[in-house]
């Protein structure tokens, strides 16, 4: 596991499990010749996408940005389609830091996409399901939480029944932006989903910013550079451009979920050179 301290906060990246998604479908309308050069692809062409959650330890409290892909409730064909190369490790990944699920006190949810939501829940012997951290209270964005529950029809191949109904009493929704912890920060910027946020860490005059999948990973730092899969592509690209000003002119530094190189970057205030980065120790299965 990656470790990361930030003043009184502690981030560990525990092991959510692994997808492989396609490459042009990550990348929107940019050309194959143009993104490859930033991130490699198999002869499928999938690209690595790590779904690690952010395990931050800060005034005796133990905060998890997102869920991972979770256990046992892919099929075959699911695992296929999503490129699924093994399923969540975070059990063992608290295991190792003296934790276990029921001491996670927060979920600060980015999204309800399944690559960020299946991890909350999990099967039972007798054919239903239950919550994973059952102690903890989980932070959802209003308008995402109404369409995880109501999905249209094309949010219906993502927000799954059986990843928001056994935690329905342990959610707490807000609007345009919570505080959950003195300089722990979401906010909503829609884009990716309607209900997709951003989550700020500050520290002492430092900030770092997760940017979730409006910038899943380093390479799509350009802020034209979007997904296919956003609900609102120019609602990215807005919001994009506005967190990448403001973090260049101050000297924010990037954390990320889905990175397979990074878990964290600093870029300079132009955006070109990197000054800070912390790189993922996990050997990568796409080169």
């Amino acid at each position: 596991m990656d470790t990361l301290t930030f003043h009184d906060m502690t981030l560990t990246w525990l092991e959510g499990g692994m997808t492989c998604l396609d490459g042009g479908a990550m990348f929107g309308v940019v050309p194959k010749p143009v993104w490859i050069r930033k991130y490699p692809v198999n002869e499928k062409n999938q690209i690595e996408l790590p779904t690690d959650p952010i395990l931050i330890q800060y005034q005796g409290k133990n905060y998890l940005i997102d869920a991972g892909v979770g256990n046992g409730k892919f099929t075959d064909k699911q695992k296929k389609i999503f490129g699924v190369a093994w399923e969540s490790e975070v059990e063992s990944s608290l295991k190792e830091l003296g934790l276990t699920f029921e001491d996670i006190d927060f979920l600060l949810m980015t999204h309800m996409h399944f690559d960020h939501a299946t991890g909350l829940t999990k099967p039972t012997d007798d054919g239903g399901y239950v919550s994973v951290f059952p102690n903890a209270k989980i932070y959802v964005q209003a308008i995402e939480w109404e369409e995880m529950q109501h999905p249209n029809i094309r949010s219906k191949s993502t927000y799954w029944a059986y990843n928001w109904e056994p935690i329905v009493d342990q959610v707490a929704i807000y609007d345009d932006e919570i505080e959950v912890a003195p300089g722990i920060t979401m906010i909503h910027t829609g884009g990716h989903s309607n209900g997709h946020s951003v989550i700020k860490l500050e520290q002492n005059g430092e900030t770092m910013i997760h940017m979730a999948d409006i910038m899943p990973t380093h390479a799509h730092q350009n802020s034209l550079w979007v997904l296919a899969y956003d609900d609102y592509p120019m609602t990215s690209i807005a919001n994009k451009e506005k967190w990448l000003k403001e973090a260049y002119e101050n000297n924010y530094k990037f954390i990320f979920y889905h990175d397979a190189f990074y878990r964290m970057i600093q870029w300079d205030q132009e955006g070109k050179e990197k000054v800070d980065t912390l790189e993922r120790s996990r050997e990568r299965i796409i080169r």
